[in-house]
């Protein structure tokens, strides 16, 4: 062998290598490897290579199959003969194949059958669910529907809301379904519009029917306080609260319940309640019995649930604002008539009446603030209303029924929580108008008393005119009880007719003050002021007898003692003690005293007017020719008339007051000393003689003896006589011509002639002087003379005197 190249040997490696990966790989990989061999220079060897290779294998192939061929052969002659039986094994199987087809044509039926049972089972049970969804739907909406016809909008409402938000959701779409939840808006706001209407007639009907609420509220209350009479220990603040009828004040009450079980509300009368047929009930209906409430209720709940309750809120609060201002604006003429009071305290307790029952039956549609904030402002207003309207009234019994009215209107509201102390307050100003009234009214009654009274003591005869007369006034005088009759009472009709008059003005007084814990000070006080003017009307009259005078000093007098007995009166019809701090002391005392006194002054006044007249008639002759001595002087008549004058006057004088009597005397006797003192001075009488003082004494005497005689029992010694001191001193002096004595002694408190003045009797002295000059221009004689000279020296003493006294 020849050598091979070592290329020659790498070539045949190479060969080598492809064709064992060609053995090795799939075929679908063989492509690069055989464009190797395509791609080199060696392609014939290889082929070479190749040929030689599959000659291998196809030996060793050979060898394989003769080595098996007997098995193959003996394969086939066993496959022949499982052919035939495969033959008959195929016969039999069409065979059995075909009595099956023929067996289950009827099973295919049933199943056929029963599949298409099953799918109709499938569309049953899907058909099933989905109406299982929309029949809830198609109720509630027939329920809804139900509901609106039969006006029961709040479950309406409420089913309307689980339409929408649970049964619709769940039916799927479905065009009734699109069509009704596009109705649910429009039902919302029927729902709502219908609410509002509703709401609208009861606001109505309830300003319309106020005043019937509130009259059967003022009952209920009267009813309570009649009840509560007897048990002084029942707060006032219990008066018409809640019947017991009415349902429980608790937040929440005219909920749901009231909603869906509340009456229908009528288009006419929404919310009132007609009860006035129902008489067999003893009890009187409460004011709520009479409202149906569930307008107001069913329009709270719904607008609650839209989500517009402060819409609500607002709308009920401002309407009920403007109903308060109609109801508080009083009729022009309410003063008229005590039914047009009632009219408007009715209107105004119903109006507070169905406030405070809104206010304890729903959650926060009205406030107590709200409430308070009203009834502020009414209370304003109802109080100058009041003050208005009654200052227009003179009748006390309207006052006096308006004053009932007004506590029991009080009481009413009292009951339902309201303050009302600025009512009690106007009834106090009111009193004082009702005492003024009352005042204006016995005023007349005591004028028509007065001018009836014949102003004489009261005659009577039998035991049974006493006893009529005692049991009028409470005279208490035991020596008039032993006197046998026919005697006579001292004072005069007037008295038993005024203090009857006086018990029945108290009784109107007590009428008014009922309910009111007030005392009666004040108004009989006024009372018996107001009865001095009247009584002193009787004394204007210049002409009035003194005896007139007399009766009424003594009328006074009786009914001055009698006030204490007035007291004790008040007392057992007030049931307060007169001993405590709160009993009433009547001050008519003091009136009647003044009363007295200007009866006194009057008697006094006509006493001197009567003086003057009877002086009026003086006619004394001032140059008159003087008296040797010890010659008799008698009075002047006109001074005779008036002593028999005045002692008949005093006669009648018996029946006064010891003092009374006394000043009247000593009052006439001090003025006739002045009188007659003035007629000395009188500036006109520019000369007097000694005759015409000595007729002047002598007058003097006449009233000296008349003061001396005591016409009026009680002075003591010579009292009554140092009235005319004065005058009797100077006519005295001038009579005895005592100067020297005067001028000596005068400042000293032994002096004789202490009460004369100086400067009179300076006046009379020229007055002398002025005589004595011209009845001696002519006159010659020393003793006429000397006189001159001698009153000139008095004068001219009597001068250095009062310059001295400077």
């Amino acid at each position: 062998f020849e050598r091979e190249s070592p290329a020659s040997v790498e070539t045949a490696a190479e060969h080598e290598r492809i064709l064992r990966e060609i053995e090795s790989t799939d075929t679908n990989c063989i492509g690069p490897t055989l464009r190797s061999v395509y791609d080199g220079q060696e392609h014939g060897l290889f082929m070479e290579k190749l040929d030689v290779r599959i000659r291998n294998h196809d030996r060793e192939i050979e060898k394989m199959c003769n080595h098996h061929f007997q098995g193959f052969v003996d394969s086939i002659t066993e496959l022949l003969k499982v052919r035939g039986e495969a033959q008959k094994l195929k016969s039999q199987v069409i065979e059995t194949n075909n009595r099956l087809q023929d067996d289950g044509k009827e099973l295919i039926g049933s199943m056929e059958e029963l599949k298409r049972c099953r799918v109709q089972q499938r569309n049953i049970a899907t058909t099933i669910d989905k109406l299982t969804h929309c029949l809830p739907v198609l109720e509630m909406y027939s329920r809804l529907q139900e509901q609106m016809k039969a006006k029961r909008y709040y479950p309406a409402l409420r089913t309307l809301e689980q339409l929408e938000q649970t049964c619709l959701p769940r039916a799927g779409q479905y065009r009734f379904c699109s069509i009704m939840a596009e109705n649910i808006p429009k039902l919302r706001t029927q729902i709502r519009d219908t609410a509002m209407t509703q709401l609208r007639d009861f606001l109505e009907s309830i300003r319309k029917h106020s005043d019937k609420i509130g009259e059967t509220a003022i009952k209920q209350a009267q009813v309570q306080r009649s009840l509560d009479s007897s048990i002084s220990t029942q707060p006032r603040a219990l008066i018409g609260r809640r019947s017991r009828k009415e349902v429980s004040a608790t937040p929440g009450v005219g909920t749901e319940r009231d909603v869906h079980f509340g009456s229908p509300v009528s288009q006419q009368d929404s919310g009132i309640r007609d009860v006035e047929d129902d008489e067999e009930d003893e009890e009187v209906p409460g004011a709520q019995d009479l409202v149906d409430f569930s307008p107001v209720y069913r329009c709270l709940h719904i607008y609650t649930v839209l989500g517009l309750r402060d819409t609500f809120e607002n709308y009920y609060r401002k309407q009920r604002r403007k109903q308060a201002r109609l109801v508080l604006q009083p009729h022009s003429n309410m003063h008229e008539t005590l039914e047009g009071y009632r009219r408007y305290f009715n209107q105004i307790v119903g109006f507070f009446v169905v406030e405070d029952h809104v206010l304890h039956t729903t959650q926060g549609l009205v406030n107590r603030a709200y409430v308070e904030e009203l009834w502020e402002l009414a209370l304003s207003k109802i109080v100058a209303a009041l003050r208005t309207h009654s200052s227009y009234c003179d009748d006390p019994d309207l006052v006096l029924d308006l004053k009932n009215l007004i506590v029991l209107f009080a009481d009413t509201l009292q009951g339902y929580g309201f303050p009302v102390s600025q009512l009690f307050d106007m009834l106090l100003e009111m009193r004082e108008q009702y005492g003024e009234i009352l005042l204006k009214r016995w005023n007349v009654t005591f004028r028509q008393v007065l001018d009836q009274d014949n102003f004489s003591p009261i005659p009577v005869s039998t035991e049974q005119q006493y006893r009529h007369y005692t049991s009028q006034f409470p005279l208490q005088d035991p020596e008039l009880e032993k006197l046998p009759f026919p005697k006579k009472f001292p004072f005069s009709e007037f008295v038993p007719k005024v203090y009857c008059q006086i018990k029945e003005f108290i009784y109107a007084c007590l009428k008014y003050s009922e309910d009111l814990h007030l005392r009666y000070t004040t108004v009989c006080v006024l009372f018996l002021l107001e009865f001095c003017p009247p009584l002193s009307t009787q004394f204007e009259n210049p002409n009035i007898p003194c005896t007139k005078l007399v009766q009424v000093i003594i009328n006074t007098t009786h009914l001055e003692q009698s006030c204490h007995f007035l007291e004790e009166f008040i007392s057992n019809i007030t049931n307060v003690p007169p001993d405590t701090v709160n009993a009433t002391k009547l001050y008519g005392t003091s009136t009647f005293k003044d009363a007295r006194h200007a009866a006194e002054a009057e008697i006094y006044t006509n006493l001197n007017a009567k003086i003057d007249q009877f002086l009026q008639l003086a006619d004394y002759n001032w140059l008159a020719a003087e008296q040797r001595v010890g010659t008799p002087l008698t009075a002047s008549d006109y001074l005779i008339d008036l002593i028999a004058f005045l002692n008949s006057t005093f006669a009648v004088f018996t029946n006064l007051p010891g003092k009374v009597a006394q000043t009247a005397c000593m009052s006439t006797c001090k003025h006739i000393s002045t009188s007659l003192m003035q007629l000395l001075i009188d500036p006109e009488i520019r000369q007097i003689s000694m005759g015409a003082l000595q007729q002047l004494s002598a007058d003097v005497k006449e009233c000296e003896s008349f003061a001396r005689a005591g016409p009026v029992a009680g002075f003591q010694g010579d009292t009554l006589l140092l009235a005319f001191s004065d005058l009797r001193q100077l006519l005295d002096l001038f009579t005895q011509w005592d100067w020297s004595t005067y001028l000596a002694d005068y400042g000293k408190p032994t002096c004789r002639y202490l009460r004369v003045n100086p400067n009179t009797a300076l006046a009379l002295l020229e007055k002398m002087k002025e005589m004595s000059r011209k009845n001696n221009v002519f006159n010659f004689r020393k003793m006429d003379r000397d006189k001159q000279k001698l009153i000139d020296t008095v004068i001219k003493q009597l001068r250095n005197l009062i310059a001295g006294l400077r």
